[in-house]
């Protein structure tokens, strides 16, 4: 038998309190600059996460090797202030990718450099972390998120085809599925495609959708219309601020934590690239389109309500899969590899201020995150299932990334 570890673990709406190690100040940092600029815009956050944290891991591991680093041929500088370094490398990367918010990055900038004695390993530490930022930054300058290479998304007509919904007259990201991946090998993590509409497991799908996830459905309990509304935030936020309070309370040392963010981050980021890339692949309506136009699907089981809106509003992306699914699946499935799955913790919402929610582990934190969806009207339950599938293969592949790196005793 295996003995449960219990943990509680608390989480700040939004990073409300204090980190003790720099590498969580930094990912903090981030949070807080993306709310003005990069607010409901998850793919640009997920990229920044990344791109920040793979520097930060880099820069701990030019100093002491660790790990193995995310670009290999790195300088070297064991003599470099850690904390120096980390700042330097974090404040470079987040200015280049959130201009708009330079004030707030300089003024964390300032603060934490100045609680490091002047001399020698500081200013080798900084010079250390802006060159690696500068290198992960170079490394990923064509990786496609420019978005100059986006194709003109025209909607389709036809059963199945995603229209535009309400408030909404375009389609977001098209050309994100062409974004280079952080570690996976896309074709590794395919999809079949949504279900047949003519079939009979789309109806029992449609149906459920459209009962449970109507604006004034009378199916949906209290606690379900709380999870739509609580897992309604962007992905990265939440699963940063749960990654964060994980790190915290394990009492990681910096590298630990770089790691760790390191791979939630680059399982969150492909997660968002494979999912576009299966979206715009397929084009699936919305339960939006798809229940108010459902006499044209040629379904006998279905029955159209042209009145039909659902309990939150549609983001402008196609059906399938579902990527907020995918994205949590994505990173419990490394949270899970690096802890286990016996930690309890409990966590609050930006989209649901002042309601906190416990889980047993992050398996079923995922789920929840899932099933939110449905219960939201903005999914049918088979883009669920398939997104949190595709989620755990993906970040069963990155969890494999930046090993130990084994040290001879006699070095």
């Amino acid at each position: 038998m295996w003995k449960r570890l219990l943990f509680t673990l608390t989480v700040a709406v939004a990073y409300s309190h204090a980190a003790v190690d720099p590498v969580t100040v930094w990912n903090t940092v981030a949070g807080r600059a993306f709310a003005p600029t990069q607010g409901t815009n998850p793919v640009g956050q997920s990229r920044t996460y990344a791109i920040l944290h793979a520097s930060i891991h880099d820069t701990l591991n030019a100093i002491d090797s660790r790990y193995r680093s995310y670009t290999p041929g790195l300088p070297q500088d064991s003599g470099a202030s850690a904390a120096a370094a980390i700042a330097a490398a974090s404040r470079l990367v987040l200015t280049t990718l959130i201009p708009d918010q330079s004030d707030l990055i300089s003024a964390a900038y300032t603060s934490e450099l100045a609680a490091i004695p002047d001399g020698p390993a500081k200013a080798r530490g900084i010079a250390l972390g802006e060159t690696v930022a500068q290198l992960t930054l170079r490394r990923r300058e064509q990786d496609g998120a420019d978005r100059s290479g986006d194709p003109v998304f025209l909607p389709r007509t036809g059963p199945g085809e995603y229209q535009f919904t309400e408030p909404f007259n375009f389609a977001a990201f098209p050309g994100w599925g062409r974004v280079t991946p952080f570690a996976i090998v896309l074709k590794e993590h395919e999809l079949d495609g949504p279900l047949s509409v003519s079939s009979a497991r789309y109806a029992r799908d449609f149906q459920l959708v459209k009962e449970i996830g109507r604006l004034d459905s009378r199916t949906r309990t209290a606690e379900q219309s709380e999870i739509a509304r609580f897992w309604y935030e962007d992905s990265p936020l939440g699963w940063n601020r749960i990654t964060s309070v994980v790190v915290r309370c394990k009492g990681l040392d910096p590298w630990q934590a770089a790691r760790a963010f390191a791979l939630v981050n680059f399982a969150i980021a492909d997660a968002y690239i494979a999912g576009f890339d299966a979206k715009y692949q397929f084009r699936f309506w919305r339960p939006i389109t798809a229940i108010q136009n459902a006499g044209t699907d040629g379904n006998d089981r279905t029955e159209p309500d042209t009145g039909w809106q659902p309990f939150q509003v549609s983001p402008p992306v196609p059906d399938y899969p579902s990527t907020h699914s995918l994205v949590g699946a994505a990173a419990a499935e490394v949270l899970i590899d690096l802890f286990g799955d016996r930690i309890r913790f409990e966590t609050t919402s930006s989209t649901l201020p002042g309601v906190s929610r416990s889980f047993r582990d992050f398996s079923e934190a995922a789920e929840e995150n899932g099933e939110s969806r449905v219960f939201s009207g903005i999914h049918f339950p088979h883009a669920v299932r398939d997104g949190l599938r595709q989620g755990r293969g993906i970040g069963r592949a990155v969890g494999k990334l930046l090993p130990p790196v084994c040290k001879s005793s006699f070095e």
